[in-house]
This record gives structure tokens, sequence and C-alpha cells, in this order.
């Protein structure tokens, strides 16, 4: 049987670093990840990680050209677990909602939805209007998780690492994946937490 199959992609938003983290935790994995980065998504990358398109490339497992619609992940009878978009902009959390894709990563989300599959957006945009709640709430009722990348301070963190790495370890969880980077609550009661 082949390796459980997660898609990945990153959007313009800022908050590329949680994409890149994904990809690093998953790296040696049993799960196998198709990466798929809109243009936009390059360009935060490099100016928010001094990341090229090859260091991030040699994480995945699977490279998805943005314009390419024929590729496997944008058919449904490829099997995944999901997708997820790390991070998610307005754009193409919109371009979802609505169900007309410009490229492959907004195509694949849409294929993820169509097929009852898990699909968690990491929406990275504040302060939200009333559209953008709207939409949200639209994508939440046709199946999506809407996982804002908001930081837990009950976690103590001690660095910024420490604050990604717990939120990526949260939204794995939603698709059962331990990767051992997030916090456990032990209860009120003991104030220290666990990995």
């Amino acid at each position: 049987m082949s390796a459980p199959r997660l898609i990945v992609g990153i959007s313009g938003a800022s908050g590329a670093v949680y994409g890149l983290r994904i990809l690093e935790l998953l790296r040696d994995g049993p799960v196998q990840t198709h990466l798929v980065v809109s243009k936009a998504g390059h360009t935060t990358l490099a100016h928010e990680a001094d990341v090229t398109a090859g260091d991030l490339e040699r994480l995945a497992d699977v490279v998805h050209p943005h314009h390419d619609i024929g590729a496997s992940i944008a058919s449904g009878s490829f099997r995944t677990l999901g997708m997820v978009v790390a991070p998610c902009s307005v754009k193409s959390m919109s371009e979802i909602a609505a169900g007309t894709t410009s490229g492959l990563l907004t195509r694949a989300a849409d294929v993820v939805l169509k097929e009852r599959r898990r699909l968690v957006l990491m929406v990275r945009e504040t302060p939200l209007h009333r559209n953008h709640l709207r939409t949200m709430a639209e994508l939440s009722e046709l199946g999506a998780i809407i996982a804002p990348p908001v930081p837990a301070f009950y976690i103590r963190p001690r660095s910024l690492e420490e604050i990604v790495d717990h939120t990526v370890g949260r939204v794995l969880d939603l698709f059962d994946l331990e990767v051992g980077a997030a916090h456990r609550w032990n209860g009120i009661a003991d104030a220290r937490v666990t990995r």
C-alpha cells in the first residue's frame, strides 16, 4: 500500500514559514507531501524566509507547478488525506469559496472539498471585514476548517520557532499526524506543558 498523501499549498499571504515548517516536519515521515505554491507564495517565501524555490522543493516529495491544472492533485480520483493551505491568502480563500479557481492551488482545494476530504485553511489576514468573515463561514459550511495561525501563549513560548511549531503541530493534528511539535495541555492544576 502506498504512503498516505497530503497536499501542502503555500499562497502569497504573509506567514510562509508555516508552509515551510510543515514540509520540514513531514520530510522524513510516513506521509507523501505534494507541494503547490502560487507565484505570490514564492515571492513571499523569498522575502520572509530567504528560501529559494529549489530549497523549498527539496522538502517535498512531489512538486506541482501552479499552472499545471492537469496535475494529479487536480483530480478527485487521486486519493489524499486532504490539503492544508499554509498560509492562505484572502484571494485564495475567496476563489476556493466561489469555486472559480485560477490555478492549481485553488483547484486542488476545490477538489478536496468536493470529495469531502479534509481542507484546512490557515487564513492570514487582519483585521477582517464582514465579507472575509462571511466567506470563512461559507467555507466552514462547505466542510473546510478555518485555522488562522493564532499563537497559543499558554505554552509559554521562548521563541518564535516554538510558536510556529506549536501552531503547525496543531494543524497537523487535524489530519491525525503526530510530529511532536505541539505542546499538550495537562490541565490548569499542572502549570507545566509537555510535548
